[in-house]
């Protein structure tokens, strides 16, 4: 009877659950998840968890393959040298391989008083407080969303459709990722469900105090309710762990996503930097890059040569309430065309988009293997061929 290769995957997001499930392809792969929670939660509908509309939860009994055991944990250490994870509460667990995909989290906002004052969503937990402190405050209490990117803008929107007074502080532009046809549709469909809308360079939020925001150009919002949605970062796992990462704290790999301390560790989602140039964190990226991770643990333990990471970006879509969205069409190399749908034919897209991101988990729990992505051949590699020039010519420079 062949041995049997045990690997262990760190998250159970989009990425993990992508990666655990792809890898029950083989018989002889014993996969274990570890995730410090008892549900999966598809984080594109955490502001509609904050909005009410959505719990944000799913049975993992729903997205997981039936082969993958789920252990509920959070881990603590990862011992590349005895391959082992510590765990907070059952001791260790040991690995053939590791797949890292632990995710993103909310980074600390170094302004003065958002730690203590402002509310973050980028977690169920944090979410769930945020609900239950929009729930016990008036209907007529100011609301303040840091933050002029997709999260930023779906919170506000969710409250504003409410009939909350809602203002959102983009501290620079508002949909930085938008074409700028689009910037200007969806400001218009914000402005008509009464959402006011501060951009530009004098909106950089300086301070935050329990009952206003302050601002660069000096003023001050009365703001009963401020939530922070500026910024991502990620688990300090793997710097705690010994493990080369970039400046973020990603764990820093190859463009096979392999760690470039070790080969037996690989990374996928928020928590990758291929070759330190990491793909835009999202839902999509996720899964991709979590089936590419997958697949590079099945190629060597096939004794193949894993493929480098190969994906391009159709779309980006950001919701504006309920009614509406902008479904903002793209490049390849994920940056906007002049093309985009919204109104409620851009809510539908949205809607689907939210929908298919954990079909695709179920898909793939039935069929592993089954997932596939959009593909780019010219424009990743031009990047890295790119940053290889300027890092010889550097290197000359320095001899």
């Amino acid at each position: 009877m062949a041995e049997s290769t045990d690997v262990v995957v760190i998250g159970g997001g989009y990425a993990g659950v992508m990666a655990a499930n792809r890898l029950t392809q083989r018989d002889d792969v014993t996969v274990t998840l570890v995730n410090p929670r008892p549900v999966f939660v598809p984080r594109l509908r955490l502001h509609q968890l904050v909005g009410g509309s959505h719990d944000a939860v799913v049975d993992y009994r729903d997205v997981l393959a039936d082969g993958v055991r789920l252990v509920i944990d959070s881990a603590t250490r990862i011992d590349a040298a005895e391959r082992s994870v510590t765990l907070a509460t059952v001791g260790t667990v040991g690995y053939d391989y590791l797949i890292y995909a632990v995710g993103s989290v909310s980074a600390d906002p170094d302004v003065p008083g958002a730690a203590e004052f402002a509310h973050p969503i980028a977690t169920l937990e944090k979410a769930q407080r945020l609900r239950s402190i929009l729930d016990a405050a008036p209907a007529t209490a100011t609301v303040t969303v840091v933050g002029g990117g997709p999260t930023g803008i779906e919170t506000a929107a969710e409250l504003a459709e409410q009939g909350r007074p809602v203002t959102l502080v983009c501290g620079g532009v508002l949909g930085p990722y938008l074409h700028p046809r689009a910037r200007r549709t969806a400001a218009k469909r914000l402005a008509r469900i009464g959402l006011t809308v501060l951009d530009g360079p004098g909106t950089k939020v300086t301070a935050v105090t329990g009952d206003a925001v302050h601002l660069g150009d000096g003023r001050e919002l009365p703001s009963e309710v401020t939530i922070w949605t500026a910024g991502f970062g990620v688990p300090d796992l793997a710097t705690r762990s010994g493990l080369t990462t970039d400046a973020a704290g990603r764990l820093l790999t190859d463009e096979t996503l392999t760690s470039v301390d070790d080969e037996r560790i690989i990374a996928a989602g928020d928590s990758a930097a291929p070759s330190d140039l990491p793909f835009r964190m999202s839902a999509y990226t996720a899964g991709c890059l979590g089936a590419h991770a997958a697949d590079t643990v099945l190629s060597r333990i096939a004794g193949g040569r894993p493929a480098p990471v190969n994906l391009s970006f159709p779309a980006m879509c950001i919701s504006l309430g309920r009614r509406a969205a902008v479904f903002q069409l793209a490049h390849k190399d994920d940056t906007a065309r002049r093309l985009y749908v919204t109104g409620r034919p851009g809510a539908k897209l949205k809607e689907l988009s939210c929908a298919f991101s954990v079909k695709h988990l179920v898909e793939e729990a039935r069929k592993p293997g089954s997932h596939t992505w959009p593909k780019d051949d010219k424009h990743r590699p031009q990047l890295l061929r790119a940053r290889r020039g300027k890092a010889a010519a550097a290197a000359e420079r320095a001899a």
